[in-house]
């Protein structure tokens, strides 16, 4: 488990081999996802959880001011980011 902080307008792309099986909750401020055809999607507030695998999710954004916080699982990594 880790968490990726995203200051406000902070885009981060999501690469498929890096974001495999991910699951994220947002425990700080808004994201949004962004749609592989580079559509707007969902804007997800806090406590609110994705999963990333299937879903054609492209990148995340952080549409506020202040920085947004998610927490990723990525099953197999051990919690310092390292493979198992």
């Amino acid at each position: 488990m880790w968490t990726l902080a995203l200051r406000g307008g902070a885009r981060v792309a999501v690469v498929a081999a890096q974001w495999c099986d991910a699951f994220g909750v947002v425990t700080r401020g808004r994201v949004q996802l962004e749609l592989r055809d580079g559509e707007p999607g969902p804007v997800l507030e806090r406590d609110a959880g994705f999963w990333l695998r299937g879903t054609g999710v492209r990148a995340l954004r952080n549409p506020g001011r202040r920085t947004a916080r998610v927490r990723i699982v990525t099953p197999g990594l051990r919690n310092d980011g390292g493979t198992t």
